[in-house]
């Protein structure tokens, strides 16, 4: 697939050429190269004008015609191929007011950070550099073309986009930029809470998160987007169990041991602590009583705030709810536990554990006591089937109402403990147990 994206890409180029029209490889995708990290995609710039790249081309998507830019789609995939051009005006922080068809220069002059501002020859193999870009990717910065300011206030996700770069390369920003970032920080709020979730997605899956909510915060972005988490810092935390430091140290220990998360995996570690904030007390010690109530309240308009789905906010706030629940798993009922490894996606459940406990105390005795009881127990008796249903009781005579739901409960209880094994056992149980109740 990789080797057909690219050549794809050639051909895409080539026909171009031989048409008499520039063309090259352009952004991201030269980036990587450049850092021997294979391209997702391969985005295309050229002097041929939208109408002229949609007649040469089969299959064409019309996404952004009026900004230049043309789809052309080749064996399913998608290319975005755009036409040289100069952006005038962003009176909505994001759209150019006007777009001028012009040179590759002035295309270069446009984007967003030197590093990106790279064209890739691939008929000539010769890189492109106006805007010192390759030096910056040796040089391991971040640096916006030209005026970071003038840049930001062209598109403000940018800020975030600087922190997502420079997190996912280990690369510094350069000081101009940063300190056009940290002055102009909190305009990031002008941005589509969509776009927001989607950048900071990005930053907590694309590795190293804790560095990029650090860079987050450094820049004063984090108190505008992710308040209820700026205000886990200085928050302290038991030091028998916490010897690593406050809420917001812990947090950011698990951010950057996490690999590969989902979405719902790294926000769930991001927030699971998010209620200690507003529950910290003194007593006898340091106390966070009822944090993960206040946490899912907490969690649920976070997410809520930032569009995430409503699948995604269920799955997030269940993360939530159970992180607590592991260490009392050695001494639970067979049956409390049996339903605790049957939850869906438990391994999720079980790797933000093993991520709390290596960032504070590093005891995982729980962690290795639930992996052992995973191999031991089969998954027939995590979720056997029901010995009986709401049928069996209405057939031994009760009326349907709440009490069926206390009876199958009671009777699945029975089950997972292993003290009831067949539906004639269950009966027996539910007419010895419950008679009285079908009575009244």
């Amino acid at each position: 697939m990789d080797e057909k994206l690219r050549k794809n890409a050639e051909e895409i180029v080539r026909t171009l050429t031989e048409k008499g029209y520039i063309a090259y490889f352009a952004g991201g995708c030269v980036r990587d190269m450049i850092m021997g990290i294979e391209p997702k995609d391969y985005d295309i710039t050229t002097n041929a004008k939208p109408e002229e790249i949609k007649r040469l081309f089969k299959r064409t998507i019309l996404v952004g015609a009026k900004f230049g830019v043309i789809v052309v789609v080749k064996d399913g995939i998608n290319y975005e191929v755009a036409t040289f051009r100069s952006e005038i005006g962003y009176k909505d922080g994001r759209h150019p007011d006007e777009v001028i068809f012009t040179d590759e220069k002035e295309d270069v002059k446009r984007r967003d950070f030197t590093i990106n501002g790279l064209l890739f020859d691939s008929l000539k193999n010769r890189i492109i550099d106006y805007v010192g870009g390759k030096d910056d990717i040796n040089n391991k910065i971040i640096r916006t073309i030209g005026n970071p300011f003038k840049r930001f206030n062209e598109d403000k996700l940018r800020m975030m986009r600087a922190v997502r770069l420079a997190m996912r390369f280990g690369f510094d920003i350069e000081e101009n930029t940063f300190n056009a970032v940290k002055c102009k920080g909190f305009e990031i709020s002008e941005i589509s809470k969509e776009r927001i979730r989607d950048e900071l997605v990005k930053i907590l899956t694309e590795g190293a998160a804790g560095r990029g909510i650090k860079l987050l915060d450094k820049a004063g972005m984090l108190k505008v987007i992710l308040p209820e988490v700026a205000d886990m810092k200085g928050v302290e935390q038991p030091k028998d169990f916490h010897p690593e430091g406050d809420v917001f140290t812990h947090t950011i220990l698990m951010l950057d041991l996490m690999e590969n998360p989902s979405v719902e995996l790294a926000m769930g570690v991001l927030l699971h602590d998010v209620g200690k904030p507003k529950t910290f007390e003194v007593k006898d010690r340091i106390r966070f009583n009822e944090h993960t109530d206040v946490g899912i309240k907490l969690a649920n308009d976070i997410c809520k705030r930032l569009r995430f789905t409503t699948k995604e906010i269920e799955y997030i706030l269940n993360l939530i709810k159970n992180h607590l629940k592991f260490k009392d798993v050695i001494k639970m009922k067979k049956s409390t536990l049996k339903r605790f490894l049957s939850m869906d996606k438990f391994e999720e459940h079980l790797e933000l554990h093993r991520l709390d406990c290596l960032a504070s105390h590093k005891n995982l005795a729980n962690w290795e006591y639930c992996g052992k009881m995973m191999k031991e127990i089969t998954i027939e008796e995590v979720k056997p089937e029901r010995l009986i249903n709401g049928d069996d009781l209405i057939n031994a005579g009760f009326t349907p109402g709440p009490l069926f739901k206390e009876i199958l409960n009671y009777i699945e209880d029975e089950q997972l403990e292993g003290r009831i094994k067949n539906e004639n056992e269950a009966m027996n149980l539910v007419i010895q147990k419950f008679s009285e109740k079908k009575l009244n």
